[in-house]
């Protein structure tokens, strides 16, 4: 009610969002309410003999599941776990194999991010050389986007009857996921424009005659660290470098929260080569098999789980890291 709220855009913004949070919490604890006060009743019912056992069961079952799923939103704890995130994927061992199982992951996650209602826009890619992608890189935008996609940091694996080999022979392919938190109005991450060295280049891929035309893509290398980003997702260069310093600001933040939770925190012990024994899930198609080998968690259909279907594997994992 403050007639001088909306003075400051930003700060207004940092508060709006914390109260889109907590609106989030408020919500939960009144849908679990009503859930169990409509249990509560359907019970007094069913002693009257006005409803089925079956009606009470289901109600029951409706119980279970909301009350499990604030459980399983209550490990996302931590401050940066409400961010969004960039989703970084990069081909491993297994040459075209490798790229197209890039491309595959790629449209995993853009499916799950449109099945959850999150915005997923495409910042930076490399095709591959015959088909797939060498690296690409999206945006994920939403409420808890990093905390639910953290866990697909690490080697996934892939073992299935090659499409490129003549002979049908079963293959095995390696791709990387790095997720980064975007850092919003409320971190203060502080670059100096004199740390950071500039390229421009032609961007690819879509957009016509203006992406091949001018040098729009950028590439940002910061020295102190020498961390390197790239982007090409808008039309503009200037808006280009923008992207890519909000980019460099998400990974310096995950660098500074690596470095506060390195004696407790066995996350990035997961990044390991892009090769055999390092993987944390196995996507196995002729067995119609994907596992986790962190939790155990296994889904036999592998199309839904191709096709964006990976929120069990998500809840597996925080429930299991919680348990910890």
């Amino acid at each position: 009610m403050d007639p001088n709220f909306w003075n400051n855009p930003k700060a207004a913004e940092v508060v709006m969002k914390e109260i889109k949070i907590h609106k989030l919490w408020v919500n939960k604890f009144n849908i679990i309410k009503e859930s169990f006060d409509e249990l509560e009743v359907l019970s007094e019912f069913y002693k009257e003999g006005e409803v089925t056992e079956e009606e009470v069961d289901a109600q029951y079952a409706r119980c279970l599941e909301v009350m499990e799923d604030a459980e399983f939103r209550s490990t996302l704890d931590q401050e940066e776990d409400e961010l969004s995130c960039l989703l970084e994927i990069n081909a491993g061992a297994g040459g075209t194999e490798a790229c197209d199982w890039a491309e595959m992951l790629y449209r995993m996650y853009v499916m799950y991010g449109e099945k959850s209602s999150f915005k997923v826009k495409e910042l930076n890619r490399v095709d591959g050389d015959v088909a797939g992608v060498k690296s690409v890189e999206i945006e994920i935008t939403g409420d808890y986007a990093y905390g639910l996609l953290k866990s697909e940091n690490g080697v996934h694996r892939l073992v299935r009857v090659s499409p490129y080999n003549s002979q049908g022979k079963r293959m095995t392919s390696f791709a990387s996921v790095f997720v980064h938190p975007v850092v919003d109005n409320r971190i203060e991450i502080e670059v100096n424009p004199a740390d950071l060295d500039w390229d421009t280049f032609r961007a690819s891929g879509a957009g016509g005659q203006h992406v091949n035309k001018t040098e729009s893509a950028v590439r940002c290398r910061h020295l102190p660290s020498g961390i390197v980003v790239e982007c090409q997702a808008e039309r503009s260069q200037h808006m280009n470098r923008e992207k890519a310093i909000e980019m460099l600001k998400s990974r310096l933040y995950e660098r500074a929260l690596e470095e506060k939770r390195a004696a407790k925190s066995v996350t990035e012990a997961g990044k390991m080569k892009n090769e055999w024994g390092s993987q944390i899930r196995s996507y196995v198609l002729d067995d119609r098999r994907v596992k986790d080998h962190r939790t155990n968690h296994e889904n036999r259909n592998t199309d839904a789980v191709l096709n964006g279907d990976i929120e069990s594997f998500l809840k597996a994992y925080l429930m299991w890291d919680g348990s910890r």
